[in-house]
């Protein structure tokens, strides 16, 4: 398997070839698309995107295998997450987004890549559709790990 290692901005590297698992057994390595989801979630945090999470809905919804939710404070902070990862995974030679729904007004933005879903919401609307909630099940990892936050 190959390894990649990135650095984030709050000092933890991550390296695929290891699994990021948390308590609740998720392991994003197993999939095809993890490289792009843990590019994904550097990406976000350039942007300074707020709670981030991996959530894994794999075994029960046979649409994707992860979701990637993050937050932004505003609409123009939304609007900078959604360009930030679709520019930083097509510049590491990875897929498009097969559709964005929501990048009219930036309150919720969904982008589709396939085995992984990016949810990109600005903070009420988050409030309000409370996915982690809804998938409070699944496993969850925090991004990046050691952000204390409660989601459930």
């Amino acid at each position: 398997m190959q390894r990649l290692k990135l650095q984030l901005s709050s000092g933890m590297t991550l390296e695929i070839g290891t699994s990021l698992q948390d308590k609740h057994g998720l392991v994003v390595s197993g999939v095809a698309s993890s490289k792009w989801i843990l590019v994904t979630a550097k990406a976000i945090e350039e942007k300074s995107g707020r709670e981030t999470v991996i959530i894994d809905v794999g075994d029960v919804f046979a649409i994707t295998e992860y979701f990637v939710i993050t937050s932004g404070r505003t609409s123009r902070q939304v609007k900078a997450i959604v360009e930030e990862v679709e520019v930083a995974i097509k510049e590491g030679g990875g897929p498009s987004p097969i559709r964005i729904e929501g990048n009219d007004e930036y309150k919720w933005v969904l982008m589709d890549y396939g085995e992984f879903l990016v949810h990109v919401f600005d903070s009420n609307e988050r409030d309000y559709y409370q996915l982690e909630r809804l998938w409070s099940d699944r496993p969850l990892a925090t991004f990046p790990p050691d952000e204390a936050i409660n989601l459930r």
